[in-house]
C-alpha cells in the first residue's frame, strides 16, 4: 500500500483514475473510494469492508458542478435546502439520474452525495475530477478508522493507497437528509 502526503493528492488522484482503492481522511472517519464508474475497483471496496454491494455507497464531491449529472429529478426546494447546507458535512439522498450505475446505488432509488467542505477531500476530488466513493473504512458492523494508521491495523496491504492528513474535526460520520422530503435518515 503507497502512502500518500496532502502534497501528493495529484498522485492519489492518478491512483483512483488507474482503477485502485485510496482510504482517505473525511470530515469525520476515514474512507475507502474509487472511481465511481470502475464497477472492478467497486467490487474490490465491498469485498475488503465484507459488506453486501446492494447496501450502495455515497459519493463526495468538490462543488455541486461534480455531482450534478448524478442528480435525477429535483424541486427548486430541495436544491435550495441542499445548497443551505454544501458545501459541508452533510449527505443529501437524492432522486438518482440515469448516469448513476447500478452498483452504486446498490437495491437503493436514490443516490446519495455529499458536497464537501474538508480541505483534503476537496483536494483530493478536484485533483480527480470528480466525484468519488466514499464509504467508511472499516469491516461492515465494526468502528470506522480514525487514522493512517488505522487503516493499516484493519486492513492491512489491502488498499492501493492511502492518503494521510487529517479529519475534519466531526466525532461521528455525516447525517443524512432526503433532500426531497427533507426527512432525516441518520442524526
Amino acid at each position: 500500500m503507497r502512502v500518500f502526503n496532502i502534497d501528493e493528492v495529484e498522485a492519489a488522484a492518478a491512483l483512483l483514475r488507474a482503477g485502485g482503492v485510496l482510504a482517505y481522511p473525511t470530515e469525520g472517519v476515514y474512507g475507502l473510494g474509487c472511481d465511481p464508474d470502475n464497477r472492478e475497483a467497486f467490487g474490490k471496496i465491498f469485498a475488503m469492508k465484507r459488506r453486501a454491494p446492494e447496501q450502495g455507497v455515497l459519493l463526495i464531491a468538490a462543488d455541486f458542478e461534480q455531482v450534478r449529472d448524478w442528480v435525477g429529478d429535483a424541486s427548486e426546494a430541495a436544491l435550495d435546502r441542499v445548497r443551505a447546507a454544501w458545501p459541508g458535512a452533510h449527505t443529501f439522498i437524492f432522486p438518482r439520474s440515469p448516469r448513476v450505475p447500478e452498483w452504486v446505488a446498490g437495491g437503493h432509488a436514490g443516490i446519495a452525495l455529499r458536497v464537501t467542505a474538508h480541505p483534503p477531500s476537496v483536494a483530493l476530488c478536484r485533483a480527480f475530477g470528480g466525484p468519488i466513493v466514499s464509504t467508511s473504512a472499516n469491516r461492515h458492523g465494526e468502528a470506522p478508522a480514525r487514522s493512517a494508521a488505522e487503516v493499516r491495523a484493519i486492513f492491512g496491504d489491502e488498499p492501493d493507497g492511502v492518503l494521510d492528513a487529517p479529519l475534519g474535526g466531526l466525532d461521528r460520520p455525516t447525517p443524512i437528509t432526503d433532500a426531497v422530503s427533507g426527512a432525516i435518515i441518520r442524526a
